[in-house]
C-alpha cells in the first residue's frame, strides 16, 4: 500500500513540474507574456495619453501580474516601432497602409487593426478671443497660407496674426490636417509651429491671444464633470462649421453627441494596431479596451465616442 502511494505522489509531483515548465517556457520569439500577465512595452501617439493611461491603470489593477509600459511619442514614431518589431502594439489615428500590411505578412507576421473610439480634433483658442466660430473652409485657408490674420475671418478683429500650434510635427493631428483637410498636401502657412507635447500647446494658447491650438478632444474635459459638458477653463474650444460662413447656428463644439450625429466635422477614428503573433498581453490589453463593461466606459467618460456599446442620449442644458 505504501509503495503504491509513493508512486502516485512521485507521479503527481512530476506532472506538476512538467506543467510549470511548460507555462514558463519562452516562445520562439523569446516572449513569456500571456493574455493577462507578464510585461510588455507599447507605443502611442502622445495626444491619446490621458485616456490610454486610464485604460492602463485599470487593466493593471484588474490583472496584478500584468505590467504595461507606454511610450508616448508621435504617431510616425509609434508606427515605425511597431513595424520594426520594437513593440507589438501601437495606438494611432490611422489604420495600416496596404504596403505596411503586405510587408508584415511577407515576414510571416500577423498584423491586425481594431477600432476603439472616435475623437474630435479640437481647435482651441485663448479665452480672451471672443471670435469662436470657424468654418472648415477657413481652417483649410489658414493651413494653406491664404488666411494669416484674424481680420480676414472677422473684419472687426484687432488681434492680428493667427499662429497655429501643434503638439508635434509628426503627430496624428498634423497627419489629419494634411490628409483630411488639405487633401494630402503639406501645411504651407509659415505661422504654424510645433512644440513637443499637448500640455505645451495648451500653455501656449493660454499665453497668446492670437493662437489656435490643435489638440485631441480627450484633453478638453473637466474631469469633475461626469456629463462631459464642461471644458477646461483656461482655454476655449472653437465651434466648427462645415458651411463656408460659420455662425453660432451652424457651428458645433467637440461634444460626444456631435461626433455621434456627425454635426462636428473634424472627427477621426482611433485604432489599436497589433502585430502580436504570440497572442499575449498586447492582445489582452486591446480586448480590454474594447470591452463594453470596462474599457469602453473609460472611453465614454473621457469625452470620446466609444466604438462599441449602446449609448444613452440625454437632453442636458448647456450654458456657454
Amino acid at each position: 500500500m505504501n509503495c503504491k502511494l509513493s508512486y502516485v505522489i512521485v507521479g503527481l509531483t512530476l506532472s506538476a513540474f512538467l506543467l510549470a515548465s511548460c507555462q514558463n517556457k519562452k516562445s520562439k520569439d523569446g516572449r513569456t507574456d500571456t493574455y493577462s500577465s507578464g510585461a510588455i512595452t507599447f507605443a502611442s501617439d502622445e495626444s491619446f495619453s490621458p485616456v490610454i493611461e486610464e485604460e492602463r491603470e485599470l487593466f493593471e489593477f484588474t490583472y496584478p501580474e500584468a505590467k504595461l509600459t507606454p511610450i508616448y511619442t508621435n504617431e510616425s514614431d509609434a508606427i515605425n516601432k511597431l513595424l520594426k518589431g520594437e513593440v507589438f502594439m501601437a495606438i494611432t489615428s490611422r489604420d495600416f497602409t496596404k504596403d505596411e500590411l503586405e510587408s508584415l505578412k511577407a515576414n510571416k507576421q500577423f498584423p491586425r487593426s481594431i477600432k476603439f473610439a472616435y475623437d474630435g480634433l479640437a481647435l482651441v483658442q485663448n479665452i480672451n478671443n471672443t471670435d469662436s466660430c470657424i468654418s472648415v473652409d477657413n481652417i483649410r485657408k489658414i493651413f494653406n497660407g491664404e488666411i494669416t490674420k484674424w481680420s480676414q475671418i472677422y473684419p472687426h478683429s484687432k488681434i492680428g496674426d493667427i499662429t497655429v500650434v501643434f503638439d508635434n510635427p509628426n503627430s496624428s493631428a498634423v497627419h489629419y490636417v494634411e490628409d483630411s483637410i488639405l487633401g494630402g498636401k503639406p501645411i504651407a502657412n509659415k505661422n504654424v509651429a510645433a512644440v513637443k507635447k499637448t500640455e505645451e500647446v495648451i500653455k501656449y494658447v493660454e499665453e497668446n491671444k492670437g493662437a489656435i491650438g490643435i489638440i485631441g478632444s480627450n484633453w478638453l474635459n473637466d474631469k469633475r464633470d461626469s456629463t462631459n459638458l464642461t471644458f477646461k477653463k483656461e482655454i476655449r474650444p472653437m465651434a466648427v462649421s462645415s458651411i463656408p460662413v460659420a455662425n453660432v447656428q451652424n457651428s458645433w463644439k467637440p461634444y460626444q453627441y456631435y461626433f455621434y450625429n456627425a454635426n462636428y466635422p473634424l472627427v477621426r477614428t482611433l485604432y489599436i494596431l497589433l502585430n502580436d503573433t504570440h497572442m499575449g498581453l498586447p492582445t489582452g490589453f486591446s480586448n480590454f479596451i474594447i470591452s463594453q463593461d470596462k474599457g469602453q466606459k473609460i472611453i465614454l467618460r473621457s469625452g470620446l465616442l466609444p466604438a462599441y456599446g449602446n449609448l444613452t442620449i440625454r437632453n442636458v442644458r448647456v450654458s456657454e
